[in-house]
């Protein structure tokens, strides 16, 4: 029989990287997807989107500034893959998305008659395991109905994000992260609701390239007003507003673009 004093011990040190504390962000399995944004990747677990993952992105109304987070990712789709928009509450401007760099070609829009077809449809995107990233606007759904996404993004190793109204902030979800996003001076203000680590109580500020909080062009005021609306118009080219997916009123000034604040 072995001499117990001979055995060896482990030393706590060694078994560190087994636990993970409530105090710090969790190790994930796989690194994020970096979002093109440091300072929200610093406070993100694996230093970005989470990859087999469900995200929700919590929004007050269409248009504050959601599009300019995510366009990073679709703007590195990689030949023979898709990035998927499912069920966007407006018809997307592809002249606006191409001066943006997104490559038009690997971009799918697929439109729902219902929340029910729009979760079948992210389901079928999923399962094809050819997506890179893929979008779905839905307002409602069940805790069981939000699993079965969850098992999908899992299950095809693809990033999900979901854009939710900011009203079932309250409500459960099995998303491993969540986020509330708000417009602010200069660009879009992240509170970080949910995420494998302690609580983020300050908000992250990131800069857009248009503002949110700037009115849209072609909602100036009336004729006769003295408001001068000339600061508000989008830049052309790669300053491109990317804050919602619109197409711009057929009587308006200025270069196509997507508007910030359209609902």
């Amino acid at each position: 029989m072995a001499n117990p004093a001979a055995l060896s011990v482990t030393p706590l040190s060694a078994l560190e990287h087994l636990v993970w504390r409530g105090d710090r962000l969790a190790v994930e399995a796989a690194p994020g997807r970096p979002t093109g944004y440091p300072a929200l990747d610093a406070v993100l677990p694996g230093g970005g989107w989470p990859t087999g993952a469900l995200t929700e992105l919590l929004i007050p109304h269409f248009g504050v500034g959601e599009f300019g987070l995510l366009l990073p990712q679709l703007r590195n789709i990689p030949t023979g893959r898709w990035g998927v928009c499912i069920a966007p509450p407006s018809l997307p401007y592809a002249p606006a998305l191409a001066s943006a760099g997104v490559p038009l070609g690997r971009l799918l829009l697929v439109q729902a008659e219902s929340p029910a077809h729009a979760r079948w449809a992210c389901r079928q995107a999923l399962a094809s395991r050819s997506c890179e990233i893929v979008l779905l606007w839905l307002a409602e759904a069940d805790m069981a109905a939000l699993r079965r996404l969850q098992l999908a993004a899992e299950d095809s190793a693809t990033p999900l994000i979901l854009l939710r109204p900011a009203s079932v902030a309250s409500q459960a979800s099995p998303a491993v992260l969540r986020l509330g996003l708000s417009a602010d001076q200069g660009g879009l203000q992240i509170r970080v609701l949910k995420r494998r680590g302690p609580m983020l109580t300050a908000p992250v500020h990131l800069a857009l390239p248009w503002a949110a909080a700037r009115p849209r062009p072609d909602l100036a005021t009336a004729a006769g007003s003295s408001a001068d609306t000339s600061s508000s118009r989008p830049h052309s080219g790669n300053h491109a507003s990317v804050h919602a997916l619109v197409r711009p009123r057929p009587a308006r000034s200025g270069p196509a673009d997507f508007h910030a604040g359209a609902q």
